[in-house]
């Protein structure tokens, strides 16, 4: 069964009794994705679905495999989250499909813009860099490790490694060579630690904003891992962003200041976290590089842009600060102007 395919589709949620035989749906694809097929369903009864089918093979220039059973991951991850976050932030789970590797949950609310597109359009607002930092700190904050179960899905890695690990850190390691002992190490680091939930995909392009709110989506690399991977993670984007809009890089290096802040004001004093800075240094140098050499390289970034991007990363590597704003200093110093 494919969802994107409309008349498939009707039949598959008739089958499953979500309409009278014969009821009209209405359907679109929604683009932007790389690892599942996504499209927003209309019910005859009115209600707004988004369906999700995991892809076995990622829509991607290189080969990038994936087990599409990860689509359960995101159902469970949807299920813990939502006890985690601020109201409105996860959208309501609906089902998941074993049989299809179809996940549904109900649609955001309209009218709503991509946080992503509007970022690039150089809109950076402070109120929403503060709430990107609040919910991933009540995120990581608010889990309790010890209370998951030890035989909980969120305690398998296998998709963190075939999604992240290897593809952003081991693929750098194998292009940029002289990056190798750093990330070899960072892995190390990352697998052995197990601190709380963690997002995986914690960027503004799974962020919807609506009546100036934000509204997180994707968990399909949730798991019980590093907080400091989420927030280098986040912090790749917003300094990536600052190298390529020049105009607006002074306030997206505010704005990464912003959320490390208001992040580190909700996991402060929590057992644990004493070394997340100096990790989240390390995981963002780590991510600055692979979006720009590993297999899923930032697609709005020049070649000029990416080439700068990793002679400053690698230069930074050799002797990584402690602190998140002296990595920011660091890394808007070494940013230059492109004609």
């Amino acid at each position: 069964m494919d969802i994107e395919d409309p008349d498939q589709l009707a039949a598959y949620l008739r089958a499953r009794g979500d309409a009278a035989a014969g009821a009209p749906f209405r359907v679109r694809t929604l683009a932007g994705g790389v690892s599942n097929k996504t499209v927003w369903v209309e019910r005859p009864d009115g209600a707004h679905w988004v369906l999700k089918q995991a892809l076995p093979k990622l829509r991607v220039k290189d080969d990038w495999f994936s087990d599409p059973a990860r689509i359960h991951r995101e159902a469970e991850g949807m299920r813990v989250l939502a006890g985690l976050a601020p109201a409105g932030v996860i959208l309501p789970f609906l089902f998941d499909d074993p049989a299809h590797h179809v996940l549904a949950m109900a649609a955001a609310p309209e009218p709503h813009r991509n946080w992503k597109d509007l970022l690039l359009a150089g809109q950076v607002d402070l109120d929403l860099v503060d709430q990107f930092g609040r919910i991933l700190g009540c995120l990581h904050a608010r889990f309790d490790e010890a209370a998951y179960p030890g035989d909980g899905m969120l305690r398998d890695r296998s998709f963190f490694e075939t999604l992240r690990l290897e593809p952003y850190y081991g693929a750098s390691a194998e292009r940029v060579p002289e990056s190798a002992a750093f990330l070899a190490s960072l892995m190390q680091d990352t697998r052995r630690t197990a601190l709380t939930v963690v997002h995986g995909d914690y960027s503004p392009k799974n962020v919807l904003v609506h009546a100036g709110r934000l509204i997180l989506l994707d968990h399909e690399v949730i798991h019980v891992g590093d907080p400091a991977f989420d927030v280098g993670f986040a912090l790749t984007h917003l300094l990536s962003k600052a190298r390529h809009l020049e105009p607006h890089r002074a306030a997206f290096g505010e704005a990464a200041r912003r959320f490390w802040r208001r992040y580190h004001a909700e996991v402060s004093g929590k057992d644990g976290y004493d070394g997340v800075e100096s990790r989240a240094v390390r995981h963002t140098l780590g991510c600055l590089l692979a979006r720009v050499v590993g297999r899923s390289p930032l697609e709005y970034l020049s070649d000029r842009e990416r080439v700068n991007q990793r002679a400053a990363v690698v230069g930074v590597m050799q002797d990584p600060p402690a602190r998140i704003d002296a990595l920011i200093d660091l890394m808007l110093a070494q940013m230059t102007p492109c004609p």
